[in-house]
């Protein structure tokens, strides 16, 4: 006897919007189902002189909008239904957000955290090597993720320019130095912050004085912190992967950024008490941000929240299951492909830049992120006023049609 399927949060959301605008079954297929999916396995001969064999992927879900764009994770989790939803729902977020480009995701089941650099450029230098025929600036541009940054995205433009002359539009999120664009780092916590900032407009919230809790400390999670505090909200506790502290009338990052460089975790910082990172969940506020990995909230703790708003830092952080628990509590989500979208946003920047020789300052990138996403937010907080629906819901709605109207352009 085999465990019934359980269809993923990505799969649920686009039935439904299909369903809703009376799309039939070869449509939601095609949302579905992935053009091109890739598996490779990747020899590295570790620092001890042992051979070891990691497993990479890369899924191109669909370019009918564009080339697919998707980061690349490293991370010992990383499997190909992963990848392969991750990539579908990369497809919404670039919809949703009126961008020219289609949805990808690569990731290497490996643990970042145990490899040298010498290991991890090897690895990465290798991947590129394997699939380098199908990636590329008018095909599949990749960009960072959990476990990777911007020295990771500079071997992976070394080793393609290497084998198709300079190419800096082929990846995004690169070191200024190799072309990336100023922003990137922040842009999806910063977008997060345009977001919440936008829904407390609509809804006549203040946020000065409002709470919030963040689950992750890591590019996402800090920036979104960064931002949120920077509106006025006090972010009264947050986590990484081992630790969690709570202060009450607002977190210090500056002191929790030195202690986590100088001792790798956030416990001990002066002024602020340590939490059970199970029980930061628990906390009451009015915004809670899960800006870690997916399924963190889940049957088993949804029920448990305690916050009036849940913003999807993360891809996926909450199952179908919680997710329809969560809405029968009446606690708003504002969903991933809408609150985390500022990071494929300014990466679409970075790749326009790239191809057409230019370099925007950093006040022009905030300008037009602010315009973009500002404009996705008040369409999805304006169709679920309309319709009735939930902001995910009406979120899927908006980019579902877009993709079918793209389908139906080329005549499919």
């Amino acid at each position: 006897m085999t465990d019934k399927y359980m269809p993923t949060s990505y799969e649920s959301s686009v039935a439904a919007a299909c369903e809703r605008l009376g799309y039939g079954p070869t449509i939601e297929s095609l949302m579905s189902l992935a053009a091109l999916e890739l598996k490779v396995e990747i020899p590295v001969v570790r620092d001890n002189g042992e051979l070891a064999i990691f497993t990479g992927y890369r899924v191109q879900h669909q370019n009918v909008r564009g080339p697919c764009k998707g980061g690349l994770r490293y991370h010992p989790g990383v499997d190909i239904r992963e990848v392969r939803e991750l990539a579908a729902l990369m497809t919404m977020k670039t919809a949703l957000a009126d961008i020219p480009l289609g949805g990808g995701k690569g990731g290497i089941a490996c643990n970042p955290h145990e490899m040298s650099q010498r290991e991890l450029e090897v690895l990465t230098r290798k991947f590129v090597k394997r699939i380098h025929r199908e990636i590329g600036p008018n095909s599949d541009i990749m960009a960072p993720d959990v476990g990777t940054n911007a020295q990771t995205m500079g071997w992976i433009h070394s080793e393609y320019s290497a084998i198709y002359g300079h190419s800096p539009a082929a990846v995004t999120g690169k070191p200024l130095a190799l072309g990336g664009s100023p922003g990137r780092d922040k842009a999806t916590g910063h977008g997060l912050g345009i977001v919440v900032a936008e829904y407390a407009r609509l809804h006549d919230k203040p946020l000065k004085g409002a709470t919030a809790v963040v689950q992750g400390f890591g590019n996402v999670g800090f920036h979104a912190a960064q931002a949120l505090i920077s509106l006025g909200v006090k972010v009264i506790a947050i986590s990484d992967s081992r630790s969690a502290v709570h202060h009450g009338e607002g977190i210090d990052l500056a002191a929790l950024s030195a202690q986590k460089r100088a001792r790798g975790s956030l416990k001990d910082t002066d002024g602020h008490n340590p939490v059970e990172p199970d029980a930061l969940f628990e906390i009451p506020c009015d915004y809670l941000v899960p800006a870690a990995l997916g399924n963190a909230i889940h049957a088993g703790n949804a029920a448990r929240l305690a916050c009036r708003t849940v913003v999807e830092g993360a891809n996926t952080p909450i199952t179908a299951e919680a997710d329809l628990m969560l809405r029968e509590r009446g606690v708003t989500i504002i969903p991933d492909i809408l609150a985390n979208a500022g990071g494929v946003i300014v990466s679409y920047f970075e790749w326009v830049q790239n191809l057409q020789r230019q370099v925007w300052s950093l006040e022009k990138v905030d300008t037009e992120l602010e315009l973009i996403l500002g404009n996705a937010a008040r369409g999805v907080f304006a169709h679920a006023a309309e319709a009735n629906l939930d902001l995910r819901s009406a979120a899927f709605d908006i980019a579902v049609r877009r993709v079918k109207e793209a389908l139906d352009a080329t005549g499919f």
